[in-house]
């Protein structure tokens, strides 16, 4: 697609980015989650972590300065969830031992199956790369699942997530050896 550009993303960027997460989780899920799974996880945890843009870790890619997809990678232990997602830990990754997490991708539906995820999955791979990890950790939602099959990732076990108001999310935890950054 022409005219796309990737940045990382700004604190500024937050509201039009949970504004594109709304519109990719009920543009883009409904097929394998109900309504009321939707709108539960986006009350409790579908939602930018700004964690990731302070740590500049997080991406936009945007078209026409339009955002059309969103995502990207850590070095701590949280594995998912936005900043209303209460179980979240900001402890560092041994990159030596631990795999980074690749986090919070969304596209907008107008914009999916363009390749914006997989550009944003190669940033993630070349930083975290970079950064000294060798492997990639991601829970995946159902719809996400054979993107990630098809970057090479493989699929582990699947988790049901109960979220504060007793509704069930399936997902399922991938994982991707990576590999050292060349010398």
């Amino acid at each position: 697609m022409p005219g796309l550009a990737l940045r990382a993303a700004v604190l500024a960027d937050v509201k039009v980015l949970n504004v594109l997460v709304r519109e990719s989780v009920l543009g883009l899920s409904q097929r394998d989650y109900s309504r009321e799974q939707l709108e539960s996880g986006l009350r409790y945890l579908y939602g930018i972590d700004t964690r990731l843009i302070e740590d500049g870790t997080y991406y936009v890619v945007e078209s026409e300065g339009r955002p059309a997809a969103c995502g990207g990678w850590s070095q701590r232990r949280t594995l998912f969830g936005g900043d209303q997602y209460a179980d979240r830990s900001d402890s560092r990754l041994d990159p030596k031992t631990e795999a980074a997490k690749i986090r919070a991708f969304f596209v907008h539906p107008d914009f999916a199956r363009h390749g914006l995820a997989s550009r944003l999955l190669d940033a993630c791979e070349r930083a975290a790369r970079a950064a000294g990890f060798r492997r990639l950790e991601l829970m995946s939602t159902l719809p996400g699942i054979p993107f990630y099959l098809r970057r090479g990732f493989q699929a582990h076990e699947p988790v049901e997530l109960e979220l504060p108001d007793g509704v069930q999310l399936p997902f399922v935890r991938m994982s991707k050896e990576i590999g050292e950054s060349p010398a």
